[in-house]
């Protein structure tokens, strides 16, 4: 609670910390001009319930608290006129008058006057006066050390600071600086500035922190309450799927189900038998589609939103079944099933390595975080780890994975995840060598990684879809129903803003949309005329999503607002839709 009450005009106070104004000084004339001109708006109350104390229609906001806080946004833009004549024309003052001595003292490097002062605010709370004066004490002893003046920061440190009895560490730290002046630039004591003004201001905003908001309300308050409404409503959203630059103040925000994409806008059909995968690029620039005709596809996503085919990848003597991008988004690898591994340039084509074994084939494939090596399981269920030149780095026995499996690595290197039996997941841990499993009780078919290595999105055998938080103890967290699975291997995968949707092929042709905390499935989206085995969102456009089916075709999914002519390509045939299926 404040001590003192108000006593010095408005415009004269110290709203710290201090900086440069927006605002030039001008006369009094025109401080009397504007005072004049905003008089009409300003001086009229605030819509209030009861006796005037609060404002709203609910009436829970204090009026006074309201206007500090609108006073400390405008002092904080630079706006200190109109602070100014806020306080005046409400009558109600940002800071006491004995706040506002506080603060010019801490300005002017009085540091004792200042210290004496703060016991006069009116703190309640022992400890923050004593960490305050602590804080205080310290500037003052950095700035004597930066003048070289020793022996008084010393008589510092022995008869104001260690009375305090707190923070007992810090004061042998500071000891050191006396007796070692080289170790005031590892303390980071060395960095106050000469003219103590840009090192007084930070000083005072990192000392107001310590001080009740009662007393001093905090930096950027206004923001914070207005960041934590967006945050709210968009948390509400069950269907948010927009950048946060698309929020606004002016209205409340709510998506609807169109901001999810559900409208085909191009059917890919370059590929002569089913595709089996498709995985879009990091960067959302590129996407990758390999196919039981033995081929992969690199399509480019070009500015406007059209897929188109880059480059056809061939060499392999049997089917294509997985494709993993490297780090970079430059190189590709494609692994055949039960085959062999190669490695491809994404901006030219060209195949730069070919990875096998000898008395083993290869079933799954993926990059090492640092785009230096790459991983792979065998037929033989185990996982090697081999550099880009094919050396073999480290390889794990026994069994780690099934023929038909897939794997993934940490974004930090440290686990490896892949599917170790028909019904379990394991998690190995390489550093700590230490293995932790997934157990469902059906059959595992795939799994999918989310992007912040927290999750993991499970297929099963049985319709379902699993989600498993895998952050310390795997736990369930949520099931995905709806979408059918007999005899296929069916993905699917995270998608759109902060991932906060599943996607999933399906046996029966269509795409279904669930969203991912409450389970709800929102959208089955019909248009494959085959069981739809692979799905991918793209990381870089909320509203685009690829499909693979056994059609032959890759459908990519939009909004539905794109009119794009229909066309063929020579070296691909791309159907463009007008947002139809």
């Amino acid at each position: 609670m404040v001590g003192i009450e108000d006593s010095e005009p408005p415009l004269k106070r110290v709203k710290g910390p201090l900086g440069e104004s927006k605002s030039s000084p001008e006369d009094s004339s025109l401080t009397e001009s504007l005072a004049c001109s905003l008089g009409d708006v300003m001086a009229r109350p605030l819509t209030s319930q009861g006796d005037g104390e609060t404002i709203g229609s609910k009436g829970v906001i204090k009026r006074s608290e309201f206007i500090k806080i609108i006073t400390r946004a405008l002092y904080s833009l630079g706006y200190d006129k109109s602070g100014a004549l806020l306080e005046e024309e409400s009558g109600i003052s940002l800071h006491s008058s004995v706040v506002d001595l506080f603060m010019q003292q801490v300005m002017d490097g009085k540091w004792d006057e200042s210290v004496a002062t703060l016991h006069k605010i009116g703190l309640s709370d022992e400890k923050a006066v004593k960490s305050a004066s602590f804080l205080i004490l310290e500037q003052k002893f950095r700035e004597l050390l930066k003048m070289d003046k020793l022996s008084t920061a010393l008589h510092t440190l022995r008869n104001e600071i260690v009375p305090l009895q707190i923070n007992m560490s810090r004061v042998h730290e500071l000891a050191a600086c006396i007796i070692s002046p080289s170790k005031s630039a590892i303390l980071g004591l060395s960095d106050v500035d000469n003219e103590g003004a840009k090192s007084r201001s930070e000083f005072l905003t990192k000392l107001q922190k310590l001080l009740p908001p009662s007393i001093v309300i905090p930096e950027k308050r206004l923001e914070h309450l207005v960041e934590s409404a967006l945050d709210v409503q968009r948390d509400s959203c069950a269907f948010h799927n927009s950048l946060d630059s698309d929020l606004s103040l002016y209205s409340d925000h709510q998506c609807g189900r169109n901001r999810i994409p559900t409208q085909t806008l191009q059917i890919l059909e370059a590929h002569s038998d089913e595709v089996w995968f498709l995985q879009f690029s990091h960067d959302g620039k590129y996407l990758a589609s390999s196919s039981k005709d033995q081929s992969a596809i690199i399509w480019e996503v070009k500015e406007d939103g059209q897929v188109l085919l880059k480059h056809m990848l061939t060499g392999h003597q049997k089917p294509v079944s997985t494709v993993s991008w490297s780090p970079d988004d430059q190189q590709l690898l494609t692994c055949g099933q039960e085959e062999v591994i190669r490695r491809w340039d994404v901006g030219s084509g060209e195949c730069l390595k070919l990875y096998e074994k000898s008395g083993v084939d290869l079933i799954s494939c993926g990059w090492f975080p640092d785009g230096k090596g790459i991983f792979a399981g065998m037929t033989d269920m185990s996982i090697c780890l081999w550099d880009l030149d094919g050396k073999e780095l480290e390889c794990w026995k026994g069994q780690k994975t099934l023929r038909i499996s897939d794997m993934a690595i940490t974004d930090d290197g440290k686990r490896i995840i892949s599917i170790c039996s028909e019904t379990a997941i394991l998690l190995l841990d390489r550093e700590a060598k230490f293995e932790r499993w997934i157990e469902e009780d059906e059959v595992v078919t795939t799994f999918t990684l989310s992007k912040d290595n927290k999750f993991l999105l499970v297929n099963l055998i049985n319709q379902e879809i699993h989600l498993w938080s895998i952050e310390s103890d795997p736990k369930l967290v949520s099931k995905y129903m709806g979408h059918k699975r007999a005899r296929f291997v069916i993905r699917s995968c995270f998608g759109g803003f902060e991932q906060a949707f599943i996607a999933s092929g399906s046996e029966d042709s269509q795409v279904y949309i669930w969203h991912r905390c409450s389970g709800e499935l929102l959208k089955a989206l019909p248009g494959h005329s085959g069981a739809v085995n692979s799905v991918s969102w793209n990381p870089a456009n909320l509203h685009m999503l690829a499909s693979a089916s056994d059609d032959r075709t890759i459908r990519i999914w939009g909004l539905g607002h794109l009119n794009i002519k229909h066309r063929d390509q020579s070296n691909g045939i791309v159907h463009h839709c007008n947002g139809r299926s």
